[in-house]
């Protein structure tokens, strides 16, 4: 059994990608970021997910992003709402958070270095979030390739790292239907940029959108609680 490190936000994607990297055999070790997002109830679930599916090892990891700002994530910048698909597709959105992945991938890189890792999950998807640029199939695969030359186990050629996004080409709903294949308890999980402090959302930002549609695509009722 090979080890593997999952980046584990506790939302719907993240979530799935921990079932995904258990059930495909990995000891699973997890690892969850506290860098200051206003949505930071979904550590909380993070925890509780963990727990139900099993992993060897949960770490936390708290940095701070909200020194550089410059995302409505970490800074005083407004949640978008209520906009339709054509206004969420436009652009790179304003709750892009600044070099997170590169910088949540590369904790996810040291992590598995300690812990003898080769494969690194991450619950990336370039069709729901098409507008983010560190959730492309291309940065992935280059920062497999910064990983195999950063590092003291790549150069030694002690093993190759991977990058694993198994729902990087899948819709919302398809995401939904392979979690519940894999007994995912979707109720646990936060995907609101704007949930309050017991996890409820907002039910009108992008994700929570996004959240809605994959449910019903999916014709699973949806277990989120919403605010509004």
């Amino acid at each position: 059994m090979s080890n593997a490190v999952v980046l584990l936000s506790g939302g719907l994607d993240s979530t799935t990608t921990l079932a995904f990297a258990k059930a495909k055999g990995h000891e699973v070790y997890a690892l969850s970021v506290n860098y200051g997002q206003r949505h930071r109830v979904e550590l909380d679930r993070a925890a509780i997910v963990a727990k139900q599916i099993g992993v060897r090892d949960h770490r936390f990891v708290r940095i701070d992003l909200l020194a550089i700002g410059g995302s409505a994530l970490t800074d005083a910048i407004e949640v978008p709402k209520d906009r339709n698909e054509a206004e969420m597709a436009a652009g790179i959105p304003v709750t892009y958070v600044p070099a997170r992945n590169t910088i949540l991938l590369g904790i996810a890189l040291g992590y598995a270095e300690t812990v003898n890792a080769f494969d690194i999950f991450v619950g990336a998807n370039s069709l729901d979030y098409a507008g983010y640029p560190d959730c492309r199939p291309e940065y992935l695969a280059a920062f497999g390739e910064l990983a195999n030359l950063a590092t003291k186990a790549g150069v030694e050629k002690q093993g190759r790292y991977q990058i694993h996004a198994p729902l990087i080409h899948l819709s919302k709903g398809e995401i939904i239907r392979e979690g519940i294949r894999l007994g995912v308890d979707y109720s646990q999980t936060v995907s609101c940029y704007d949930a309050d402090e017991n996890g409820h959302a907002c039910g009108r930002c992008d994700s929570c959108h996004l959240r809605k549609k994959g449910f019903l695509e999916a014709g699973i009722p949806d277990p989120t609680i919403y605010r509004e």
